[in-house]
């Protein structure tokens, strides 16, 4: 599953950045996609099967500390890439005309640096606050990886003002972000209901499809792992959540995207037959 979310997301990487087709607003948000989805994966699958081929489930203070950051910096930059592809989907949709005039790529570079800085300030400040708890010595964590909310339960200090802070934070970023894609597909809803030929409805939401779902099996993971931590009998189930998220979805969305996308099958095959031609 490691090696198809790879070369899977490399393979989009690769064909956007090859093929002047692909140069619009729409794949650039999504070669960007691609990349936080290789780096997120990679935050805690390969020490997972370290942890598997050495029969060994430790991880230093300081390595769990790094891997809870970088999870949360390419976890955030996921979500704040999915809000952008979400609003270019509903300026397409429901502002065609003016598309080219809004969507320039200034805007989509300001947008994903954004999306970066925003990533980085919200890591750095849940890394800090987990930095600031004492942990007693030889604890278990009940899962794969080192997931914020469960190193705050695991702290032998007082963590009230680290879970006022970090909750806070998240239902601000994740809630804005999650209101912003509800109100970009309700209004391109309501667009592709105005359409009156059943073909140019069918045209328009094709174009989101693959995004919707990618969308939804992302944030009702998310959801069911911060909806289930603060239960202990649940750990099992958050884990399966955490999965979704964190290794299922950045592995499937190469194919949501690919498969389902002709633009792309496109390009593909017209790369394929160059290199043939040269050959």
């Amino acid at each position: 599953m490691y090696l198809i979310t790879v070369f899977g997301n490399m393979l989009i990487i690769l064909v956007v950045s090859s093929d002047s087709h692909l140069h619009t607003p729409m794949y650039f948000f999504l070669s960007n996609l691609s990349f936080a989805d290789i780096c997120f994966t990679s935050t805690t699958i390969p020490k997972m099967l370290w942890n598997i081929q050495t029969h060994s489930k430790v991880i230093t203070y300081e390595g769990c500390i790094i891997q809870m950051y970088f999870f949360l910096l390419f976890g955030g930059l996921d979500v704040f890439l999915l809000t952008m592809m979400a609003c270019d989907r509903y300026v397409a949709i429901c502002h065609p005309l003016h598309y080219t005039v809004i969507m320039k790529s200034q805007l989509c570079v300001l947008l994903v640096l954004s999306s970066f800085v925003m990533s980085f300030l919200y890591s750095l400040m849940q890394s800090l606050m987990v930095v600031q708890l004492s942990f007693c010595t030889k604890q278990a964590i009940p899962h794969f990886f080192c997931e914020a909310n469960l190193m705050i339960q695991l702290a032998c200090s007082d963590t009230f003002i680290c879970d006022l802070v970090v909750y806070f934070v998240s239902a601000v970023l994740g809630g804005g972000s999650l209101a912003a894609i509800l109100y970009s597909y309700s209004k391109i809803m309501s667009c592709i209901n105005g359409i009156s030929s059943a073909q140019g409805k069918y045209k328009a939401f094709s174009t989101c499809a693959s995004h919707l779902s990618v969308v939804s099996l992302f944030s009702c993971s998310v959801l069911g792992v911060y909806l289930t931590s603060a239960d202990t009998h649940s750990s099992h189930s958050s884990v399966i959540a955490s999965v979704m998220y964190s290794v299922v979805t950045p592995m499937l969305n190469p194919f949501m995207y690919s498969l389902r996308n002709k633009d792309i099958k496109r390009a593909l095959g017209r790369n394929l037959g160059r290199k043939l031609i040269k050959s």
